[in-house]
């Protein structure tokens, strides 16, 4: 068996967690923040058993686009000024990063 943990934008959430359920997976949602662009993300944790690992990764593929977003000045003030960003820069948001773990049990009450 394994956890499969996707970290996901949340405007792919909803389409995403819809069509796990579609495919029978069993999700448990958690709300998360992102360290870079300090936005709102879903962590999902996805229990299944080895053979649908490949399954359960094709739709969180297919479910999360990868899509450039403009991200505004950040302030110094307060900060370190040797991150200061001085314009709106282009940045690559979206996708998902997944992280598969082994699970020696599973117990549910």
């Amino acid at each position: 068996m394994k956890l499969l943990i996707a970290v996901v934008q949340d405007k792919d959430t909803n389409r995403l967690v819809d069509a796990l359920g579609e495919e029978n997976f069993k999700i448990t949602k958690l709300a998360t923040t992102g360290g870079f662009l300090k936005e709102g993300n879903t962590t999902l944790m996805i229990g299944c058993e080895d053979q649908y690992v490949d399954q359960a990764l094709n739709v969180i593929k297919d479910n999360c686009s990868k899509r450039e977003q403009m991200v505004a000045p950040i302030s110094p003030m307060g900060g370190n000024a040797d991150s200061y960003i001085p314009k709106p820069v282009k940045v690559e948001v979206g996708g998902a990063t997944v992280f598969i773990l082994p699970i020696e049990q599973f117990m549910q009450f």
